[in-house]
C-alpha cells in the first residue's frame, strides 16, 4: 500500500520542517531580544547606573533566562481536590475534651455529607 508509506514519510518530514522553522524562529526572537537589553543595557551605562561590566552579565542573564523552559504551576498538574486530614489534640481537662470531641464529631459528620452532595452533584 504505498499510500500509507507516503503519508508516513509526509508525517516525518512536516514534523522536521516544524521543528527547524520554529528553531529559527526562536534564534531570531533570541537575537532580537538580546539587541533590545543589549540598547538597554548601553542606556543605563551612559547614565551612570551600571558599569559596562554589570552591563555585559545583565544582557547574559537576560538571554539565558529567555531560553529556560517556562516552570508549570503545580495546581495545573492535578485536577483532584487536596485531602485535608483532622488531627485531633489530647486535651487535659476532660469535661472541655468531651465538649471538643463533640464539636470534632460533628464537624466531620458534615464534611462527611459534603463529600456525599458533592459526589452526587458530580455524577449529574
Amino acid at each position: 500500500m504505498p499510500g500509507l508509506g507516503d503519508l508516513v514519510q509526509k508525517a516525518f518530514y512536516m514534523g522536521v520542517g516544524l521543528a527547524s522553522f520554529a528553531g529559527e524562529k526562536a534564534s531570531v526572537k533570541l537575537q532580537e531580544l538580546r539587541v533590545q537589553a543589549q540598547k538597554l543595557a548601553d542606556e543605563m551605562v551612559k547614565r551612570g547606573e551600571m558599569t559596562a561590566e554589570e552591563a555585559s552579565k545583565f544582557v547574559d542573564d537576560l538571554v539565558q533566562q529567555a531560553q529556560q523552559p517556562p516552570v508549570e504551576s503545580s495546581t495545573n498538574q492535578s485536577r483532584e481536590p487536596r485531602r485535608i486530614e483532622i488531627v485531633e489534640d489530647e486535651e487535659e481537662n476532660p469535661s472541655r475534651a468531651s465538649s471538643s470531641s463533640e464539636s470534632v464529631e460533628n464537624l466531620r459528620d458534615q464534611v462527611q455529607s459534603l463529600q456525599e452532595e458533592l459526589r452526587n452533584l458530580q455524577k449529574d
